[in-house]
């Protein structure tokens, strides 16, 4: 997106996850769309927005829901929220909720709506356990049988290993990798070492820390009072207070047994949880007297080939959407880099300040620029806050927002990368 001629300016009036939790852990007996009710009806009533003001509900997920699949169009009619109110999901892997916020800010400047929801959320405990090709037949046989004889005949061909569930797959259907083997690719290729690594992981986990004992997160984390005792989550769980370097070495590769360095430690964990934020035009904005957090200055998405450095997504699609907010990287106060693994992380860094990356790569004549650590992923990012798939885009929004604003800063880019070999990145500014 570039300044478009009449194209109207997007305010990010507000946004709210709740707490991200070890799956498994506080939220395993939520669903996401549970996840993604609580949070936008908690985000329209801190804001005192009537819901009808609402015209558009974004929302994705990508761990798919076999009993719910349209999750936006549930959370409107699960939250109270008008029916009438127009709603429609996306995935585009871990940069779900940059799609949905993106889509309503279009739909916004087109002047199509002036207000909508977008966000995402994903659960890790509640993933959807298929059966075999065999199982499924056999089942589909038996539910047309008309006799007894008949269903049992159905299931007479099945062996014990027709029976086993097939759980969903966490490989790249295009290369047969997972994405810790495509990290370890990357980590291989560009040369990060595991202490540089590990070293990431504990700056991640020691930041995230500070950021809640200094009450950084308070304002945009909701508490989640979860039945039936009703005991209230209020914090992620994932965040290592007591953080030590020491603590990390001590892991054992997950991926690559022999030679490999991506650890649990140095990865983002699997995790539960859902954000949303509320945009709206300016002009509703100021008429309502909003005090927004900032704008939507612009955004870009981004693909390469998924076969070669799969989640460089965030070293294309950056110069991007630099390029269409018309600034330089030196010109950022604050830079918000989704961690998948810190491997990922320090490649993109590490391309960002590359000359050979940008000629080889990009097709540019000069590198991005170079990065300033003192402006990088200051409150952590998923490696320690955690990583709900759909829900970070929106989180790090949320989060850089905040951010800008407690530091006095007028721009900010977020970015993350995305499984398919995807990338998206978004320019933000102040008031």
């Amino acid at each position: 997106m570039g300044k478009k001629s009449g194209a109207r300016r997007v305010a990010v009036v507000s946004g709210l996850r709740t707490p991200f939790v070890k799956s498994g852990s506080a939220f395993k007996d939520l669903s996401a769309l549970d996840l993604g009710k609580l949070v936008v009806a908690e985000l329209l009533q801190r804001a005192e927005l009537d819901p009808k003001r609402v015209q558009q509900v974004v929302y994705g997920q990508v761990v798919p829901s076999l009993v719910a699949p349209n999750i936006a169009r549930e959370i409107v009619l699960g939250t109270g929220m008008p029916r009438e109110i127009e709603a429609y999901s996306v995935s585009r892997a871990c940069a779900t909720s940059y799609q949905s916020t993106v889509n309503v800010a279009e739909a916004i400047m087109a002047g199509t709506i002036d207000c909508g929801v977008a966000g995402g959320a994903d659960s890790a405990s509640d993933v959807p356990i298929a059966v075999s090709k065999k199982l499924a037949e056999a089942l589909i046989a038996a539910s047309r049988a008309r006799s007894l004889g008949e269903r049992i005949k159905a299931f007479a061909g099945l062996s014990a290993k027709d029976l086993v569930p097939v759980p969903p797959s966490l490989k790249e259907f295009s290369t047969g990798l997972t994405m810790g083997e495509s990290a370890e690719k990357m980590a291989k290729e560009n040369r990060i070492g595991r202490r540089a690594q590990d070293e990431f992981a504990h700056r991640s986990h020691s930041l995230a820390a500070a950021a809640w004992v200094d009450g950084r997160f308070e304002k945009e984390v909701m508490h989640v009072y979860v039945p039936p005792k009703f005991e209230a989550t209020t914090e992620d769980n994932l965040v290592r207070k007591d953080s030590s370097l020491e603590s990390y070495e001590k892991l054992r590769p997950a991926f690559d047994r022999k030679l490999g360095t991506i650890t649990a430690g140095n990865s983002s964990p699997l995790t539960d949880g859902a954000s949303a934020v509320l945009l709206m035009s300016e002009e509703m904005a100021k008429a309502e007297g909003f005090d927004v957090l900032g704008f939507i200055r612009s955004y870009a998405f981004a693909a390469l080939d998924p076969s070669g450095q799969m989640l460089m997504g965030p070293a294309h699609a950056s110069p991007l959407a630099l390029d269409r907010a018309g600034i330089k990287l030196k010109d950022l106060d604050l830079l918000d880099m989704h961690e998948a693994f810190a491997a990922q992380v320090l490649s993109n860094t590490q391309a960002f300040e590359s000359e050979a990356f940008a000629r080889e790569k990009l097709r540019r004549s000069k590198k991005l620029g170079e990065i300033d650590w003192d402006k990088f992923n200051v409150c952590g990012g998923s490696i320690s806050i955690g990583h709900p798939f759909a829900a970070t885009g929106a989180r790090q929004i949320t989060q850089t927002l905040n951010e800008l604003k407690r530091r006095g800063g007028s721009l900010a880019l977020c970015t993350a990368c995305a499984a398919g070999g995807l990338g998206a990145a978004m320019v933000l500014e102040a008031e």
